[in-house]
């Protein structure tokens, strides 16, 4: 009974999560594979974020968007769910990619009304297999925006072969079996680069905590005060009358006249 207008701020981020999807996240030296343990934690991450926009972008030879930022969770944990190798073409990793690809929807679309920039980060999930070009002119356009790349290192240096699917594992052009190991260096560049924090995901250690935290830590940028109409909180007044019932209940006392 009875309504009030109070004023809400509202505030929050960007998180992009960059999932590489090349052969070699089929690799098992982190259990029951990279690829595999790496969805089962970026679940979990995706459900900390309820006020928060979160996008998904796979990568490998090409950088696809899997799934455009949006508040629903549901969406992006079933996109998740879906990832496989075999989403994109074969051919060698290139981490560029992705990050050009964030930065091209990070850009202002022509004519739309101008905004304050969204606090943003980049969480790339990754064994740091990189073949492409030099990543430095993308780093210094995110760090221009602000953005802070957050990156998980899967994989282990003793690394291990890659299975296909038919049986057998991947092989080079002389016919040997390819061993697949992390690559930290480019990782680590990255997350230096931008201010963030690198972490990793191994079968003894599992760095998503630690990312949750730090990402949490991340304060939102305003988007907009708004007016919304509160309904007021009025339950002292029944509460009252009934305080002062049983206090006379108390106090009074009645004569009864049995016949």
């Amino acid at each position: 009974m009875g309504v009030s207008q109070q004023p809400v701020r509202t505030a929050g981020k960007d998180v992009w999560l960059l999932v590489d999807v090349s052969r070699s996240m089929d690799a098992p030296d982190v259990a029951p594979s990279r690829l595999l343990r790496a969805q089962a934690e970026l679940q979990d991450l995706v459900a900390q974020f309820p006020a928060d926009r979160l996008g998904l972008v796979i990568f490998g030879a090409e950088a696809v968007v899997q799934c455009p930022l949006t508040y629903d969770q549901g969406a992006v944990q079933t996109f998740i769910s879906t990832l496989r190798t075999s989403l994109l073409p074969p051919g060698p990793t290139t981490l560029g990619a992705p990050l050009e690809l964030v930065l091209d929807r990070m850009a202002p679309i022509a004519g739309a009304p101008t905004s304050a920039p969204r606090t943003t980060a980049l969480v790339v999930v990754s064994d740091g297999e990189d073949f492409g070009e030099n990543l430095e002119p993308a780093l210094r356009a995110l760090g221009r925006t602000g953005a802070r790349i957050y990156t998980v290192g899967v994989g282990t240096a003793a690394g291990a072969k890659i299975p296909k699917a038919a049986g057998g594992f991947v092989t080079d052009g002389k016919g040997k079996a390819v061993q697949t190991r992390l690559r930290e260096a480019t990782l680590l560049q990255l997350a230096a680069q931008t201010g963030g924090q690198y972490v990793e995901l191994t079968n003894q250690q599992n760095g998503f905590g630690p990312l949750l935290r730090a990402l949490r830590g991340m304060q939102g940028a305003a988007e907009q005060v708004r007016t919304v109409a509160v309904a007021d909180n009025r339950y002292r007044y029944p509460l009252a009358a009934a305080l002062l019932l049983l206090a006379l209940d108390a106090v009074l006392t009645v004569t009864l006249i049995r016949p």
